[in-house]
């Protein structure tokens, strides 16, 4: 039986005797710190071409020091299991790759902490760009790009210090909220305020779903009733029990509901099928996302698909052109009717 011997791996070490230099300048070179150490070009072009021909892992980066660009674009997103992020991801790497660019991705699950280090981890990709898609910390994010050149847009979340694409989430669920409210008066005869659930009550899309929200039941001359706000969080686990805990102090809840998001509809309908509530009465409800599974919940249910194609077109034509201003784009979402 032969028996294939592995390869030794090449280290810095190797690559500093066979460019004669130390391993300290070859990290410098393929870390892309050269420049501040005063290492010369011509030392910097030799131990790039070593990296490469010897299959040093590193050499991604190193073949950057080559190069004014990288053509490497990067994008966080806080979540994969919803089809709202999902579709941004999917529609990202479509658009980037058409421009010959490579797309790296990675999910940072809403924390602040993973977001900051995973920025810092593109940058040592040499990222051109950075996508930072619903960030809880934008302007942080921001900071951190541009103390290393790199320009950052906002998607999804807006911040104050990079140009932003963002949906209208205003007028989506000032529209939103006409329906579920005109759905429920048809239904039972009576004008009467929504329970509003889900969402973080202190970012901006919470923010402006809200303000949409209350000025609908302006409209329809209803009063907001304040304990039917439950900004509890998007996590389906806290959305059940914000319900869990509302309906142990009311009795019987809202025959209608504006839900923030399809992971907060899910928290909502495993407590209505746990707790029985609804038995008698199905609610009239109100999403503020998209998906089509949702139609098997029946027809009494309206949703807002956030328009994720003309938001990633923003996206790249701010990229295209190179627009440095800072500008929030809104793009409209689209209103629907599931079943």
């Amino acid at each position: 039986m032969n028996r294939t011997t592995q390869t030794k791996r090449t280290t810095i070490y190797d690559l500093a005797e066979l460019a004669g230099t130390s391993a300290s300048a070859v990290s410098a070179v393929l870390n892309g710190n050269w420049k501040k150490r005063r290492i010369s070009a011509k030392l910097a072009d030799k131990i790039t071409k070593l990296a490469e021909e010897q299959g040093y892992a590193l050499n991604m980066q190193a073949s950057v020091l080559r190069r004014e660009r990288s053509k490497i674009i990067g994008m966080i997103v806080p979540k994969y299991d919803n089809r709202y992020f999902g579709s941004i991801v999917e529609q990202f790497e479509t658009l980037a790759r058409e421009r010959g660019l490579f797309p790296i991705i990675t999910c940072t699950r809403r924390d602040p902490a993973l977001e900051v280090e995973a920025a810092r981890a593109m940058l040592s990709y040499q990222v051109d760009c950075l996508i930072a898609t619903g960030a809880t910390d934008p302007d942080r994010i921001v900071d951190l790009c541009a103390a290393a050149g790199v320009r950052t847009i906002n998607l999804d979340l807006p911040g104050a210090r990079a140009p932003s694409v963002i949906s209208d989430n205003y007028g989506g669920a000032l529209e939103l909220t006409r329906r579920v409210l005109a759905n429920c008066e048809k239904e039972y005869g009576e004008k009467t305020p929504l329970l509003f659930v889900g969402g973080r009550g202190t970012d901006h899309n919470t923010m402006e779903r809200v303000r949409g929200f209350r000025d609908a039941h302006a409209e329809a001359g209803v009063t907001v009733d304040e304990t039917l706000m439950l900004t509890c969080g998007y996590a389906p686990e806290k959305a059940e029990s914000a319900m869990q805990q509302l309906a142990e102090r009311l009795s019987p809840l809202p025959r209608g509901m504006f839900v923030n998001s399809t992971i907060s509809l899910e928290g909502v309908m495993r407590w209505i099928r746990r707790s029985g509530h609804y038995a008698d009465r199905v609610p009239q409800l109100g999403c503020f996302d998209w998906d089509p599974f949702v139609a098997m919940l029946g027809d009494h249910i309206e949703m807002v698909r956030q328009d994720v194609p003309k938001m990633l077109e923003a996206v790249f034509g701010i990229i295209d052109s190179g627009a440095t201003d800072i500008t929030v784009v809104q793009v409209p979402p689209i209103v629907e009717k599931i079943g």
